[in-house]
């Protein structure tokens, strides 16, 4: 087959917020597809049959068919490149582990082959190398060269793992958003704020805010954690603080052998030897903790019989518990205890180096501990073990058995105790007991360990049992019923936006909140101007997002900003828009019509919540037409009460606001609930707006009023 010319990536741009194609981020791609404008699927020989066999995943994609095979049926039928890359960049982007399923592609202009495609991406970098590598894939399987697609995978499933949240911190930010609480992502690791303003919170995997420096460095030192849970009476075992392996001996032969050696100062299990009873062995145990730790101070206590459990508390409550089992290797004869290990251990799909695995590898000749275990059988990981012979390499080295469901409430009660006498709000509570089903006073159970920032993938992925959904009570701890949201709103259209911005920010900081402004004005909060500090539009809405001191804030979005980088936010409570007119601005972003510009600017009523309310100038006929389009209230305004929009409104019973005389009227259907004498200062038309908008935010007529009055007298306050 002579060879098409080349599909060409024109243009990208990562959207980060709401934009004309969805209300997520996206990557906008500007394509040329050349002479495969002539050559739809349909007629490229082999296409449909050398795409499904490299990429067999995609008979899921629904596609514009909507059902499942929708896409392989369009291309079978007969679809152009543009499309097809679409879909291949989301298929790569899900075989790298990163799930994502919407896309769009239309054709700019006729019979150009020019198209703009939008593909959902979770990470900028991770979407860029995915289109990159689409482009590649599917002009070999066009040209039908091959292709090495478990390189392009292996490639885009490193970056996931090393751009993406990990998947603690993604299952916690997963469940705020199922509670429609937004989050921003504050650094490249793990640290995620979640919801805005004043209203967030702060995580860092199972750190959050609240989780102060004092109780991580209780917990960290175990000698103190264990005196301070015992004095509330929680069982810990008898112990002792050593500086030397001989001072280890007395106090093991003082507590009563077997014991258990560990670091001072340790977390995560490392450097920990369990069921000690010969000199030898704690003399070897002790190098190994005083080793691990930051201190040469070791704990010796008493060994206790039984499983360890991991038990996860958040806030007052246990949420999820995993119980450890040992283990083995049996011998064949023929392979040492290091070979043994890989083909009996480490061959379980569960177990991995990375955090998407529950369970983690094993290493003989790297674990400190499985050393020592294996000396006390007389063994190194050289070892060839007869046949049949069971060596055990760890006990409780598989902390990952749900057990969620059989803690008894006494146990549950201890844990809970322990946490919050250390003064944790989130902590992994580590006790060895023989059944969790019964009280630690039957069983002789004890707590070992109280850590910070736990581990939450035991409970997330367990090896066996239900998983656990952690996330969700992390983010009900933080956040009870509240929503993470402050009152936004943003402001649309070309004239009088900025008028209209700095009136509805003046209205929410006399009513008591702190405002952020961001127009084309400036930057403001309270009144007081920000340095911009070279920011886009984008970056300079997500700054009053990030302002924890923050209570409300309004955004003037002009269409540019729109098509350029998405709206700041990702909801608001109301959402202004004045007019669709004038699309000379953003003509090189092929928006040549007023029907094209409705589609951009639609997007700030898109956003709006179910529980907010639009503002819609009742004199533009385009911007009326959006009415239909918001989830919430809609609020008419305009010059002229006998418009038709506002009086269809007030018949329905619904709130407008309109000018008659040199007055403005605050009307809820029949009703005239203010009349407000209008400023000869201010544009009517902007002044209408904020007026609608503030009453959508709750603010009285009386307060509105004052706003006006003292928006006359001082200006100042909210100019630069």
């Amino acid at each position: 087959m002579t060879k098409k010319k080349d599909i060409e990536v024109l243009r990208v741009t990562h959207l980060r917020g709401p934009n004309i194609w969805t209300y997520r981020p996206v990557i906008e791609a500007w394509l040329d597809i050349g002479e495969l404008e002539n050559f739809p699927s349909n007629l490229l020989p082999g296409l449909y049959e050398r795409l499904t066999a490299i990429l067999p995943g995609l008979i899921v994609h629904r596609c514009g068919v909507g059902e499942h095979g929708g896409f392989l049926e369009r291309l079978r039928d007969g679809t152009y490149a543009g499309h097809i890359l679409e879909h291949v960049v989301l298929e790569l982007q899900n075989l790298a582990g990163m799930k994502t399923g919407f896309g769009k592609t239309r054709q700019i202009g006729e019979d150009t082959g020019l198209y703009k495609m939008a593909f959902r991406t979770r990470q900028e970098e991770v979407g860029r190398a995915a289109l990159a590598a689409g482009r590649d894939l599917l002009m070999a399987m066009i040209e039908d060269q091959p292709y090495d697609l478990a390189a392009t995978v292996e490639k885009l499933t490193d970056m996931v793992e090393s751009l993406c949240l990990g998947p603690s911190t993604g299952n916690i930010v997963d469940a705020a958003g199922v509670r429609k609480i937004p989050h921003i992502r504050l650094t490249d690791g793990n640290l995620v704020q979640l919801g805005h303003g004043a209203a967030q919170r702060r995580i860092w995997t199972a750190e959050t805010e609240h989780t102060s420096a004092i109780a991580e460095g209780i917990a960290s030192d175990k000698d103190l954690t264990k005196t301070l849970i015992s004095s509330c009476g929680v069982p810990v075992p008898e112990g002792e603080l050593v500086r030397s392996a001989e001072q280890a001996w007395d106090a093991a032969q003082d507590i009563g052998l077997p014991v258990v050696l560990k670091p001072y100062d340790g977390n995560h299990g490392r450097g920990v030897s369990l069921n000690l009873s010969t000199e030898a062995d704690i003399a070897a145990a002790y190098a190994l903790a005083a080793k691990e730790g930051d201190s040469s101070s070791v704990i010796v206590e008493r060994f206790i019989v039984g499983d360890e459990h991991r038990l996860l508390v958040v806030g007052r409550r246990v949420v999820a518990a995993a119980a450890g089992e040992s283990l083995w290797v049996t011998g064949d004869g023929k392979s040492t205890v290091l070979q043994l290990c890989d083909s009996q251990i480490n061959t379980d799909p569960r177990r991995g180096d990375t955090e998407e695995f529950p369970l983690g590898r094993v290493t003989p000749r790297e674990s400190g501990e499985i050393v020592l275990e294996l000396q006390r059988q007389g063994l190194t990981h050289d070892s060839v073990p007869a046949e049949g012979v069971k060596v055990l390499i760890q006990p409780n080295g598989n902390v990952a058995v749900d057990v969620t469901d059989k803690v008894h409430p006494q146990v549950a009660a201890a844990a809970a105790l322990a946490a919050r006498v250390v003064g944790l709000d989130i902590a992994g509570i580590d006790l060895v007991t023989s059944d969790i089903s019964r009280p630690l006073d039957e069983t002789g159970g004890a707590i070992i360990e109280v850590n910070a920032s736990p581990g939450l993938l035991a409970h997330l992925k367990p090896a066996v049992g239900e998983p656990r959904n952690v996330g969700e009570a992390i983010v009900e701890h933080l956040f009870g019923e509240a929503t993470g949201r402050m009152p936004i709103v943003g402001v649309s259209g070309k004239h009088g936006t900025t008028m209209t911005a700095r009136l509805i920010a003046w209205l929410l900081q006399i009513s008591g909140k702190k405002t952020g402004l961001t127009c084309a004005d400036g930057l403001f909060v309270n009144g007081r101007e920000l340095p911009l500090d070279g920011l886009s539009e984008w970056e300079t809405g997500e700054r009053l997002l990030l302002n924890k001191s923050v209570e409300a804030g309004v955004f003037e979005s002009s269409a540019r900003m729109i098509l350029a980088e998405g709206l700041a936010y990702d909801k608001c409570a109301v959402g202004v828009v004045t007019d669709v007119s004038d699309f000379e601005d953003v003509s090189d972003f092929h928006i040549e019509s007023l029907d094209k510009l409705y589609n951009v600017l639609r997007t700030q009523v898109d956003v709006v919540l179910p529980s907010g309310a639009a503002v819609l100038n009742a004199a533009d006929p385009q911007v009326v037409e959006m009415a239909d389009l918001c989830d919430g209230e809609v609020i008419f305004y305009g010059a002229d009460e006998h418009l038709v929009a506002i009086a269809a409104h007030r018949q329905d019973g619904k709130r407008v606001v309109f000018q008659r005389a040199h007055c403005i009227v605050m009307a809820n259907g029949d009703a005239e609930v203010a009349s407000l004498p209008l400023s000869p200062l201010v544009p009517p038309e902007a002044v209408l707006a904020a007026i609608a908008a503030g009453w959508a935010l709750g603010l009285t007529a009386d307060l509105i009023g004052a706003g006006l009055r003292t928006w006359e007298a001082s200006p100042k306050k909210t100019h630069h």
